[in-house]
């Protein structure tokens, strides 16, 4: 039995993947916006280890959920799941960035760096990554026109990158990115073509299975296999780059 925490874990595949690991009889902690989104779980919250609150468009509340999980003890993995891709996410935050950059990246970093430190992290990239900038364009509040499939692409290549640089500094702990596919969400849309079960399988998987595949840190997968990511996403140099953006960004550092 292990003790996961999940972020957006009250629709889709956040969702799929608790139900899934707490039927298999793991205590998983949910993430909820708010809580009303947590009142749409009501029937999975008496079977959860608990529900930790907080919108992750904000830093302050991504704050306070790290906190929250920390109070329910320490976890064996941490599924970073939520994620943005739609119009709202152009919306500025409270400390000037776009939704989707502070939903999709600033939040896995200051969770990652603010949660005790698990076995395993999980992170939820995207095939958009390989079109995301290495220039770190997307990090800028430009007065450019915003595209959401410029800025989805930039912060998916930025949490792929996150997950090979928590590989190399920590190597105490297993970290992997996955692909979920292009599945029929909410967030993927009703003609999203891939298979909406498989879409948080792999995922779960990488959280609490004993299988060796699993004990080899640094993986992108994709439906249960490894696939080659963006060259960009391994390059340590992009990677310092983008740790120190962060950290400068945050307030806090991962090393």
């Amino acid at each position: 039995m292990r003790h996961i925490f999940i972020t957006g874990s009250t629709a889709g595949l956040g969702l799929a993947a608790a139900r899934q690991l707490i039927a298999a009889g793991h205590e998983v902690v949910l993430h909820a916006r708010s809580e009303a989104r947590a009142a749409a779980v009501a029937d999975l919250v008496p079977r959860s280890a608990g529900v930790a609150i907080g919108d992750l468009a904000s830093a302050v509340e991504t704050r306070s959920v790290a906190e929250q999980v920390n109070g329910m003890g320490r976890m064996d993995a941490v599924i970073h799941n939520a994620g943005v891709y739609s119009h709202r996410g152009q919306t500025r935050t409270p400390e000037g960035h776009t939704q989707m950059l502070a939903v999709n990246t600033l939040a896995p970093y200051l969770l990652t760096v603010l949660i005790q430190r698990p076995a395993r992290l999980v992170y939820l990239g995207s095939d958009m990554h390989y079109g995301g900038r290495s220039a770190l364009c997307g990090l800028e509040a430009s007065g450019r026109r915003w595209d959401r499939d410029s800025a989805y692409s930039d912060s998916k290549l930025y949490v792929t990158a996150l997950a090979f640089a928590v590989a190399r500094c920590w190597p105490d702990v297993l970290s992997h990115a996955v692909d979920p596919g292009w599945v029929p969400t909410r967030m993927g849309g009703p003609d999203a073509p891939d298979e909406l079960a498989l879409g948080h399988v792999t995922q779960a998987w990488l959280a609490a299975s004993d299988d060796p595949a699993t004990q080899v840190s640094g993986g992108y997968w994709y439906h249960l296999r490894q696939q080659q990511p963006a060259a960009v996403a391994r390059d340590p140099a992009f990677q310092d780059r983008l740790l120190k953006a962060l950290a400068t960004m945050t307030g806090v550092s991962l090393r």
